[in-house]
């Protein structure tokens, strides 16, 4: 059995590589594959439960949502920019039906030390984030849903 001490202080996000998905990227997720979808500042983590490979979508159970603190001089204010780190369990949610090309499968490394912060995230504002980050990657990627779902 393994055994995860809880971790006080919040993961350095720079040393996490950064990897957008291309679109007509062609990944071979598997069930039970944690993915990654990244937008902006927040990327969203997710549990594959299936992929349709006839219509190119990945039915997945997000996990959890991270947003990465950004420059107010960078960012392009679509999405919040916490001063901090923030962390949302979505674990209670419900699933999502999106195009594979927006996923990246997700790294061990990226996702065990968030994994390990989730009892301990904000669950009130969670389903709130999720809609707002969803919202925010379906207009800016109209094209890849209107061809695939």
């Amino acid at each position: 059995m393994l055994a995860f001490s809880r971790i006080e202080k919040q993961p350095d996000y720079a040393k996490y590589p950064v990897k957008q998905a291309s679109i007509g990227s062609n990944h071979n997720f598997q069930p039970c594959q944690i993915v990654c979808l990244e937008h902006e500042n927040g990327r969203l983590y997710a549990e594959v439960v299936q992929v349709v490979t006839s219509r190119q979508v990945c039915w997945v159970r997000p996990l959890m949502l991270a947003l990465l603190p950004v420059e107010a001089s960078l960012g392009t204010g679509n999405l919040p920019m916490p001063q901090e780190s923030a962390i949302y369990d979505l674990r209670m949610g419900s699933d999502l039906l999106w195009p594979i090309s927006l996923f990246r499968p997700a790294l061990d490394t990226e996702v065990i030390p968030l994994l390990t912060m989730l009892d301990t995230c904000d669950s009130q504002t969670a389903q709130t984030q999720l809609n707002w980050f969803v919202r925010q990657v379906w207009q800016a990627n109209q094209s890849d849903f209107q061809s695939k779902i």
